[in-house]
């Protein structure tokens, strides 16, 4: 993915798909597997495959099927997550053009008790707001990785801080203003945006606001 760190932009604008064909990267620099990005023309697939440890797709564009060789068929589109159970054949279908983020939960990984293998969900719905407050979700904890749901009321926010790894926010719902390296950004849900490692931060939730934030770890 080329963003640069410090700008607003859209990982499904920059990874549109291609007629045809299907798409993967890496979304952090490095080419890290924590979280890849693909992008699926309308029609293709990729077939069912299994793994050791789940998997959550995260829809940013379009509207996609998840099946398995057993009949499964779990349709879902932007803003919702499929979780992909560990040890069962899955596959994917784009029904429109679509892009989604695979993040894998490794066997170190504590896994939330809200996500649920073979569930599709709406990830803004799994936090609430709360007058007043900020309220933090961990979805997903590893020694490698974090991945937090956040919710702002309006008027609260996080002072400047250091991000210990490369990050990146996807907004959920509502606007507010991203402070990075002295400059002020305004992002909007279905937007994103990128940390380098130990780069200086706030939020400012002028509007009610919420992001998930995807952080790479160096594991110990």
């Amino acid at each position: 993915m080329s963003a640069a760190a410090g700008q607003i932009f859209s990982i499904a604008e920059e990874n549109k798909p291609v007629p045809g064909c299907t798409i993967s990267g890496a979304a952090f620099h490095g080419g890290s597997p924590d979280c890849l990005i693909f992008s699926l023309a309308a029609g293709t697939d990729i077939s069912a495959e299994s793994y050791a440890h789940p998997k959550l797709w995260l829809a940013l564009q379009g509207e996609m099927t998840a099946f398995d060789t057993q009949g499964l068929s779990r349709k879902f589109g932007a803003g919702q997550m499929f979780v992909v159970p560990a040890d069962e054949a899955v596959g994917i279908r784009a029904i429109k053009d679509s892009v989604y983020t695979e993040i894998p939960v490794r066997e170190e990984t504590d896994m939330n008790r809200a996500v649920k293998a073979g569930d599709v969900f709406e990830l803004k719905n799994l936090i609430p707001f709360q007058e007043g407050k900020i309220v933090n979700m961990d979805l997903i904890n590893s020694p490698h990785m974090k991945f937090v749901l956040m919710s702002f009321d309006a008027g609260t926010g996080l002072s400047e801080h250091a991000a210990p790894g490369e990050a990146l926010i996807f907004a959920l719902e509502g606007e507010a203003v991203i402070g990075y390296e002295g400059k002020e950004h305004r992002i909007h849900a279905g937007e994103n945006f990128r940390f380098d490692k130990n780069g200086r931060h706030f939020v400012k939730a002028d509007h009610p606001f919420k992001m998930a934030l995807l952080l790479q770890l160096d594991a110990d």
